[in-house]
């Protein structure tokens, strides 16, 4: 484990060793997150009466950060990845339009409602089961803004669960998720870790909170992710097999009959010609312009995203990752707002 996935644990340990009153750090937990939903709670709420005061928006991508990366089975720095994504969102070498003309500058397009105090609740010895409710309220409060959408950056992929559970549950039924990735992170649990980036989806399909799970990209998968897949039906689509598959998956139709598609991106469903900053480089990936056609070409009703695994510590090329993550979050900006 990283010095980042130490931090909390060791300072719990120095408090009950210490002989710290069990309710007494109870307090204290509770005061630190009640003070990280409140920034959010206040942001969106903010955010959320500026895109309705300016009108015409049915719907509207916020960013939330969660720099969380301790669930990530080799290395931590997606932690990192949100203020970089941020920071290349706006970067002065390209504009802030979308490539469909969509401007980003146009709070009904695109706001930010900040970042999960992910770190400072875990220094306070918050475990994972809490951590994750503290993720999924944060997402509920975006969403109690109508007609702010959620559009999550990561942090590792462990971070899908709570948000996609949140989604369908403040919608009141399950969604369509596409999903794109180099592994399906399927594993019941991995490494004694049920909510390791590498189970997400186990979780997500085990609580019903999705009908239709498509993934595309998958190029590393293990007798357990297949039969996993099959035991709930997901929907795999192997690189090996992607130029059989292209036409298909540049006309996908999603969303029909439930409350709306969800689209999770790891950033390493790329090749990592495109994107070497992530944790697991994996070759043989999609290309940028495959990944946008999907995405551009997509029919149907987007109502949150993510972007995960961006390891800013790996993106040695000039920041190209960041620019390539960037890019995801604008194109599914323009997807989700309307």
């Amino acid at each position: 484990m990283s010095t980042i996935g130490q931090r909390g644990i060791q300072y719990l340990r120095k408090l009950n060793a210490a002989n710290v009153p069990a309710a007494l750090l109870e307090k204290g937990q509770d005061r630190v997150i009640n003070a990280s939903l409140a920034l959010i709670r206040e942001s969106a709420k903010l955010k959320g009466e500026l895109v309705r005061a300016l009108g015409g928006a049915v719907a509207s991508s916020a960013l939330l950060g969660v720099p969380l990366g301790h669930n990530s089975s080799f290395l931590q720095g997606p932690a990192f990845a949100p203020p970089r994504i941020r920071e290349a969102i706006w970067c002065g070498s390209t504009n802030s339009t979308t490539e469909e003309g969509k401007e980003l500058s146009d709070p009904r397009i695109l706001t930010d409602i900040g970042d999960v105090s992910i770190q400072e609740i875990r220094d306070c010895g918050v475990d994972d089961d809490r951590l994750m409710n503290v993720i999924s309220e944060s997402v509920k409060l975006v969403m109690d803004e109508d007609p702010l959408r959620p559009l999550v950056l990561g942090g590792d992929h462990s971070i899908s669960l709570p948000v996609v559970r949140t989604v369908s549950e403040k919608l009141g039924g399950p969604v369509d998720i596409l999903h794109l990735d180099g592994h399906p992170n399927l594993y019941h649990e991995f490494e004694g870790n049920k909510y390791s980036h590498a189970s997400p989806f186990a979780r997500i399909m085990e609580g019903g909170y999705a009908r239709r799970l498509l993934q595309v990209g998958i190029r590393s998968i293990t007798t357990e992710g297949r039969e996993q897949a099959k035991r709930f039906g997901v929907e795999q689509f192997e690189m090996r097999a992607f130029s059989r598959d292209r036409h298909l998956l540049q006309n996908l139709k999603l969303g029909e009959g439930v409350k709306g598609v969800y689209i999770s991106i790891d950033v390493d469903c790329l090749d990592p010609a495109f994107a070497p900053g992530v944790s697991h480089i994996e070759p043989g990936g999609l290309s940028f312009r495959d990944v946008l056609d999907i995405l551009q070409s997509l029919h149907g009703n987007v109502v949150a995203a993510d972007v995960v695994e961006f390891n800013p510590q790996r993106d040695t090329v000039d920041g190209m990752t960041a620019m390539v993550a960037a890019k995801l979050v604008r194109e599914l900006a323009a997807k989700i707002s309307k």
